[in-house]
């Protein structure tokens, strides 16, 4: 799958996160405060649920539409039921999102927070490719 689909995408500021300038490092911190321990595990088991390219390609194929586990499948030339495991992996981390339509059910990336985060991860990957 091309992901410069979306790497060129503009990515807008996500409100939930505030700029932090005050020590001129430019970073950012979470609008809520410092993460508890159980956010931080939290946080911790959604970035190794991304750590693989099969469940990233189906979160950058969700990006811009619902797509049916068939259309997933056939697409990223995989099958309906590694499919299928990878999309129950990521509904129970809140990554993505099934709304049932008659018999099929179609997926999306579950909020703004997310396709923001893919959209920068991917344009950040694409300025280092570019020696940017």
């Amino acid at each position: 799958m091309n992901t410069s689909l979306y790497v060129g995408a503009m990515a807008r500021r996500d409100p939930g996160v505030e700029k932090n300038d005050s020590n001129g490092s430019g970073g950012c911190k979470p609008a809520s405060g410092p993460l508890s321990q159980h956010q931080l595990s939290l946080l911790a088991e959604t970035f190794r649920l991304l750590g693989d390219p099969t469940r990233l390609r189906i979160l950058l194929f969700c990006l811009t539409t619902p797509r049916a586990v068939g259309e997933i499948a056939e697409n990223l030339d995989l099958s309906q039921t590694l499919v299928s495991h990878h999309l129950r992996l990521l509904r129970g981390a809140r990554l993505v999102r099934g709304d049932r339509h008659s018999r099929q059910v179609f997926y999306q990336v579950d909020d703004e927070h997310v396709g923001h985060m893919l959209m920068d991860m991917a344009n950040h990957v694409a300025e280092d490719a570019s020696g940017s």
